[in-house]
């Protein structure tokens, strides 16, 4: 793997490989000693021309933790904001010792022109493009939904393990979700039957030709589909016209229609999870019943979005042989670097 540019890219055994690998670095996080010196002497930069918090973060962690040098570059503030091309800040970036790079930025496809046009010689990781793609999030949402489904209270996953027959219902503003394009990508890939919900006005031209059932009722979903799993997605206001007039006759209808309040909650499956890539607009796509009960995965996505960004960091810049047996490499250097601390 040279690149982590779409969940479209990832084989059903790649993808296992890093969810395996994610499990050995999140083990690795319950140890007095977090830090495991896998990429010292690297430097991974977070090259981010969106605003972010929990992506940007957790990549920051993620990098830390496997004891590589972090370099944060956000647009704002930087020679960006005085007319700097991607192609002259990334060779700048280079110059300076770049490993890796970790980009978000608002163009669909400008991490695979990153990564395709010559311009560097370093791996390039996608942490979201436009409405296109955001592979770490759908891999994250994997990591959890394979948690629950294997386990009991989201415990380590049997190493192996896939999403085959697994039932997850995406619901919202699919349009303008790379988060709901790169689910439907990667839990597909795994197995796992994915049903979207959302009004007309809310899934894109093509729609279709996706690996998923459309429906347009959340009711009828939850009560023929029995998913094991809800995601709901965020109403991205800040991409719509007049923060969302002409996609929805209101904030108040669009909950009453397609919102996660207290009475769709319980008729969910008992056994049931409740997603949401965050941030959350409480009392609208979600109410502050179902984000705060005890079915929520919310918090637990964004820990295990560290192990995942770890694990996916460590199969880029390893390199040679490292990525051959990942779970025995980590778990020996957790180890010996707990014994060097006592």
């Amino acid at each position: 793997m040279r690149h982590l540019l779409s969940a479209a890219d990832l084989s059903l055994e790649a993808a296992v490989e890093i969810l395996d690998t994610a499990e050995a670095m999140a083990t690795t996080q319950q140890r007095t000693i977090k830090k495991l010196p896998t990429l010292r002497g690297r430097t991974v930069v977070n090259l981010f021309f969106e605003d972010s918090t929990r992506t940007r973060i957790s990549f920051e962690a993620a990098a830390k933790r496997l004891s590589a040098d972090v370099i944060n570059f956000s647009a704002k503030g930087s020679s960006v904001s005085k007319g700097e091309s991607l192609k002259d800040t990334a060779q700048t970036l280079q110059a300076m010792g770049a490993d890796g790079v970790v980009i978000r930025h608002p163009a669909s496809g400008a991490p695979y022109r990153l990564a395709h046009s010559g311009w560097i010689g370093v791996p390039v990781l996608n942490a979201g493009d436009g409405t296109h793609q955001h592979p770490t999030q759908a891999l994250l949402d994997a990591f959890t939904l394979r948690r629950h489904l294997h386990t009991a209270g989201g415990a380590p996953a049997p190493a192996g393990t896939d999403l085959a027959g697994a039932r997850v219902t995406i619901v919202g503003d699919v349009l303008h979700s790379r988060v709901a394009r790169s689910n439907v990508e990667l839990l597909t890939t795994l197995g796992a039957r994915v049903t979207l919900v959302a009004p007309p006005t809310l899934l894109p031209v093509g729609i279709d030709g996706w690996p998923a059932t459309v429906r347009y009722d959340l009711d009828a979903a939850i009560a023929e589909d029995t998913p094991d799993a809800i995601m709901m997605l965020r109403v991205q206001r800040e991409r719509m016209s007049s923060g969302g007039g002409g996609f929805f006759p209101s904030p108040l209808e669009y909950h009453r229609r397609f919102g996660l309040d207290g009475a769709r909650l319980r008729a969910l499956p008992d056994h049931a999870i409740v997603m949401h890539p965050g941030p959350m607009n409480r009392g609208l796509e979600i109410s502050a019943e179902a984000a705060d009960s005890p079915r929520s995965t919310i918090i637990e996505q964004v820990a295990n979005g560290v192990s995942v960004r770890m694990a996916v960091l460590y199969l880029l810049l390893a390199g040679g042989d490292a990525a051959a047996a990942p779970a025995a490499e980590i778990r020996a250097a957790a180890v010996a670097t707990e014994g060097n601390a006592l």
